[in-house]
């Protein structure tokens, strides 16, 4: 017996590109994970500078190089009126509405910090915030334009 007819065989195919919803989950599940490796930087008491290459073009040669750089990443949270840590989700610049008239999620101490930053992102990837994040979207499309 061969061993491909051991496999179960299909003609699918990988798709050409992802959906613009996909994509907009994906965007903001990684800008979660940066905080939630922010936070976890701030908690052990160290600095999280993740690194991002930038493309220069050399002015004596005119040749383009890579170079690494340290990405910024502003955290979300923020210390509101009652004393609790607040959080807003980012998308880009804007922040969004997670319910009606919402738009952060109070926390009682640090240590919670990371769960919750946890459980938005799980959100994020099941689609509960594909509204807030299509609303976000087209806010920022209308800067861009003329």
């Amino acid at each position: 017996m061969s061993t491909l007819a051991q496999l179960k065989l299909t003609a699918q195919s990988k798709p050409a590109q992802m959906s613009p919803v996909q994509q907009r989950r994906n965007k903001l599940a990684k800008r979660v994970w940066e905080q939630i490796e922010l936070a976890k930087a701030q908690a052990q008491g160290t600095q999280y500078t993740p690194i991002k290459f930038r493309t220069v073009t050399d002015s004596e040669t005119g040749a383009r190089k890579q170079i690494e750089t340290t990405k910024r990443v502003k955290q979300w949270w923020f210390t509101a009126d009652n004393g609790k840590l607040a959080l807003s989700v980012r998308y880009g610049t804007k922040v969004l509405e997670l319910a009606p008239k919402k738009f952060a999620v109070e926390i009682a101490t640090n240590k919670d910090l990371v769960t919750t930053l946890e459980l938005i992102k799980g959100a994020v990837l099941n689609g509960e915030l594909d509204t807030a994040i299509d609303s976000a979207a087209v806010k920022l499309k209308l800067g861009f334009t003329k």
